[in-house]
């Protein structure tokens, strides 16, 4: 009898992970704290209680490597959670590699993607504390779709700020945020300061993610029992969003293998470290030190491959903390390529300390080769993915194309983080060879980091 390999490996939903894994509790040294724009000194708790519930600020600040989740939260992920682990045997065959795929399918949610990992626990605290509206941004509506799921479930009102071009490719979307009782605008808008400012200086601006969080995070500072919730970046998003790693591992320890490569697309690297950083701790430790760790990122807004590693503000009004993150510079405006939820100008200051520090690589594609990628994977596994994580299957397609020609029998897996259902018209753009490619001049960067806040060297080392 011939002993056919698993296609697919599915948890038990009393398997599911009890706990989120802190990565904090294992870096070498702290990450550098958020800073006050005005003072540029550090800040504490308290600062954040305007638009953040207490319950989330400590989440953030955490040192403690495992974080009980809440059983509201389990019984809300149950309706998806666990994901399935995938062998991508057919492209293996397409691609003659000698090498194994698997990847983690996020795609199972109701909205369709990772993003309710947060939104669901985010959601919980915010009703917990009382508050009874959130607002945020979403740039190719995915987050938005996952905070208005959640916000249902939790009765709660949901105002979404969608970044403009992605609010014109992407009707369904919307529908989709409205089906939930969601109330979505295309930002820039005039109902706020920021997004009357930006309008008057650029009326045809095709919006951007830091413009969005200016918006959502002034709507939220000036509204009562309003609060704002971040679908990326933030310690206690990427602290969700370990949930798939976690899962993962247990995956593997069922199949007996541990992955030489994992990869995942990156916009502000939520999902891929949530993917990611419970292996990273065997890094860490020292247990796994030749595991390869890769963010995949668009050649438009290559944040890690070709930003800088510095303080600025996560968002465009400069309303928000300082970060220390790699950024192409709060400005920053990128061209209205497909994958919306990449078009963001920083990074998760973990993902970016890590990769700062050699634990982790980057690179990038442009959207053509990314769709390529995308279109071979429907062709041979079936399931047509999301612009975003198209980055991942490009990567995953050439690591394992450099197996095949160095004969290497290494085990890759990458992040699957949404279906594309609602990105046909994308699709359909790449088929009919009226897509374009991006890359971001550098010129346009190094400008961009001339505005930059300057802080102090003993605090920017």
């Amino acid at each position: 009898m011939i002993d056919m390999p698993k296609t697919k490996i599915v948890l038990d939903e009393n398997e599911m992970p009890k706990k989120w894994y802190n990565i904090q509790a294992d870096l070498k040294t702290p990450l550098d704290p958020p800073l006050n724009p005005q003072t540029k000194q550090p800040i504490g708790p308290d600062d954040l209680k305007q638009i953040f519930p207490m319950g989330l600020i400590k989440q953030e600040v955490s040192n403690e490597r495992y974080i009980q989740i809440p059983e509201k939260v389990r019984e809300i992920y149950r309706l998806w959670r666990p994901t399935p682990l995938y062998r991508a045997l057919k492209l293996e065959k397409a691609l003659k590699t000698p090498a194994k795929i698997y990847y983690k399918w996020e795609g199972v949610s109701p909205p369709g993607s990772h993003k309710p990992n947060s939104a669901v626990a985010q959601a919980y605290y915010n009703m917990k504390e009382g508050i009874e509206q959130l607002v945020t941004e979403t740039g190719a509506g995915q987050w938005g779709s996952a905070l208005s799921f959640a916000s249902r479930i939790f009765n709660l009102k949901c105002r979404v700020y969608m970044v403009k071009c992605s609010y014109e490719q992407k009707p369904y979307r919307r529908i989709l945020m409205e089906n939930w009782g969601a109330e979505v605008l295309s930002s820039p808008t005039n109902i706020t300061k920021c997004g009357r400012e930006i309008l008057k200086k650029n009326p045809k601006t095709s919006g951007s993610l830091g413009i969005s969080i200016s918006e959502a995070v002034e709507d939220a500072a000036t509204h009562e029992n309003t609060n704002y919730a971040l679908g990326s970046v933030l310690n206690h998003v990427v602290l969700h969003q370990t949930i798939i790693g976690l899962e993962l591992k247990k995956q593997f320890e069922i199949l007996g293998e541990y992955p030489d490569i994992i990869c995942g697309c990156v916009g502000g690297g939520s999902n891929f470290a949530g993917t990611s950083f419970p292996f990273l701790r065997d890094k860490l430790i020292g247990k796994k030190p030749n595991l390869k760790i890769i963010s995949v990122e668009p050649l438009a807004c290559p944040t890690l491959t070709k930003g800088e590693y510095r303080y600025d503000f996560g968002d465009t009004a400069g309303l928000t903390p300082l970060l220390k993150m790699y950024t192409l510079g709060h400005s920053y405006v990128p061209p209205a390529i497909h994958a919306g939820g990449l078009r963001y100008h920083g990074d998760s200051p973990l993902l970016s300390k890590l990769t700062k520090e050699g634990y982790m690589d980057a690179i990038a594609y442009y959207q053509k080769e990314v769709f390529e990628a995308a279109t071979l994977f429907a062709r041979t596994e079936g399931f047509i993915v999301a612009p975003e994580t198209a980055h991942a299957v490009r990567a995953a397609i050439d690591l394992a194309r450099m197996c095949k020609y160095n004969n290497e029998k290494k085990v890759i897996v990458f992040g699957n983080s949404g279906h594309g259902h609602f990105d046909l018209s994308a699709y359909e753009e790449y088929h009919s060879k009226n897509m374009h490619d991006y890359s971001y001049p550098k010129v346009m960067i190094k400008n961009n980091h001339k505005k930059l806040p300057v802080i102090k060297e003993i605090i920017q080392k």
